[in-house]
């Protein structure tokens, strides 16, 4: 009877523990979404703010079609890939979108109007700070990332988190060229 008891107590210490690792690996893959949640809120801000900036480059920009339409584009291909949740898709949109955007406004220089016009500022300055944000937002998301894997892959960890089918979670990386600023200075004057 001892010995049932002392089995009945240590089945139930087991349980009791794995359940406590079961709950802290759901907190950590609810971190890691909550931290992406972030990051997509800031997509879409700027996918919302940057039909305005090219609908005020397009009245000054008549011949700059091609410039236009790549940023149109690349801010299609962030939308298809940030509604799809793919990380590594993201990274890549955001490639061609950062390089559009710089495009933009280096043919921007060429438009004295277009760069004193207040509207056009103003957004120029909403989308950088945007992608400031994002880039702060992206080191939450990576270290929520960092948890959960090295979670998956630590013993006892991994014992609970195989059977439940806890699935590592994909870094958000940009390239040196999409983390370095954009300067804007040359191309506005300021």
């Amino acid at each position: 009877m001892t010995l049932m008891i002392i089995c009945a107590f240590v089945f139930m210490v087991f349980i009791g523990y794995a359940v406590t690792i079961y709950n802290g690996l759901v907190r950590v893959r609810n971190g890691v979404k909550l931290a992406w949640s972030n990051i997509d809120v800031l997509l879409v801000q700027r996918h919302d703010e940057l039909p305005k900036l090219i609908a005020v480059c397009k009245g000054y920009m008549q011949h700059e079609r091609a410039t236009l339409d790549s940023v149109a584009r690349a801010r299609a291909g962030v939308e298809g890939a940030r509604s799809a949740g793919n990380v590594a898709s993201v990274s890549i949109a955001e490639g061609a979108l950062r390089s559009g955007l710089s495009s933009l406004y280096a043919v921007a220089e060429r438009y004295p109007d277009l760069k004193a016009n207040d509207l056009f500022k103003n957004l120029q300055t909403r989308i950088s700070s945007l992608e400031t944000a994002v880039a702060d937002r992206r080191e939450i998301y990576n270290d929520a990332v960092n948890a959960l894997n090295v979670r998956l892959e630590t013993f006892p960890d991994a014992l609970v988190a195989r059977p439940f089918s806890f699935a590592p979670a994909s870094m958000l990386q940009f390239s040196a060229s999409q983390t370095s600023d954009i300067d804007l200075k040359p191309a506005f004057g300021s």
